[in-house]
């Protein structure tokens, strides 16, 4: 029955997920999975009263961190915002290492403008660094600020996390403006200067040694070369020091001969859609080959590779 109801809610067809699932709770009621997508078929059709009913009780036992993250949802689909927030501080107490909680609290915090939000999504993204929401937020909160680099790697980091999500574009175009705002700086050494953070302080000394490159203007060209000579730099320099797997990345697509199909599929569109796409029919096969190359593998961040 379980197996039925799973094929409804992958069609779509929640009122009868929720007709095999309540037959299904009924011939089992310690099942939890069952009780779960029961709750997450309710909160679909907006039920949300009755997903909590279903939900509360889950709570109480501490089942995973993703009943407190739906039971949380619901509460904030209510507006009972204080009860949701509650419900996301307990959760990650319960379960510190969930991404998806601190994310979540991260937007509810955020939609009240309380900027304290951008240290809940810090710790998302250093308690569980292959969660990818938390960059993306982070990454948005940056790029709003005065900070040059961080919505950077927050942004590539979401894009090669989800490349197929509904929020790459926004990010890509994010990306190619802030590289416009990093090398708008007077001077990126004085930047790098003043900085103390050692990594961020390694980044911008990498960064402002291809300053000419940018002085004819940000575009595709001059965007490659300053990346590939960043990324020399920085592995002869600090790669030692600070294990990045953003770098080690770019690093391998130079290796294997792929950078520019990347470098294209990362800024190509937000720089010209036309000249991507006919980039695309002339050069079939390379695009080809890095697409299926990205499809193969999922990105990740390695724990221990904080540096904020």
């Amino acid at each position: 029955m379980h197996e039925t109801a799973k094929a409804f809610m992958r069609q779509g067809d929640y009122a009868n997920a929720v007709l095999v699932l309540t037959r299904a709770q009924q011939a089992d009621p310690t099942d939890i999975p069952i009780a779960k997508d029961l709750a997450l078929c309710y909160y679909f059709q907006k039920e949300f009263q009755l997903s909590l009913s279903i939900l509360k009780p889950l709570v109480e036992k501490n089942v995973d961190d993703q009943v407190y993250q739906l039971a949380g949802n619901a509460h904030k689909a209510l507006e009972q915002y204080r009860d949701c927030e509650k419900l996301y501080r307990k959760g990650i107490k319960k379960f510190p290492n969930s991404g998806a909680l601190h994310n979540e609290l991260g937007e509810l915090l955020w939609g009240k403008k309380d900027y304290t939000a951008i240290k809940v999504w810090e710790r998302g993204i250093q308690m569980d660094p292959s969660y990818s929401k938390n960059y993306y937020n982070a990454a948005r909160y940056y790029f709003l600020t005065t900070d040059k680099v961080w919505s950077l790697l927050y942004g590539e980091i979401f894009v090669n996390m989800e490349p197929q999500s509904l929020q790459a574009p926004e990010m890509k175009d994010m990306l190619l403006a802030g590289y416009k705002k990093l090398f708008s700086e007077n001077s990126i050494a004085t930047l790098a200067a003043n900085e103390k953070n050692q990594f961020v302080k390694g980044f911008l000394e990498s960064m402002s040694r291809q300053n000419e490159l940018a002085a004819a203007g940000i575009g595709l060209e001059s965007l490659m070369m300053i990346r590939t000579r960043f990324i020399l730099q920085w592995s002869h320099e600090f790669k030692a020091k600070f294990p990045f797997r953003l770098f080690e990345y770019q690093q391998q697509l130079l290796q294997e001969g792929m950078a520019e199909a990347y470098h294209r599929w990362l800024f190509g569109s937000s720089l010209n859609l036309v000249n991507y796409q006919q980039w695309i029919q002339a050069h079939p096969q390379e695009y080809q080959v890095f697409m299926n190359f990205q499809k193969t593998r999922l990105f990740k961040i390695p724990s221990g590779q904080y540096y904020h």
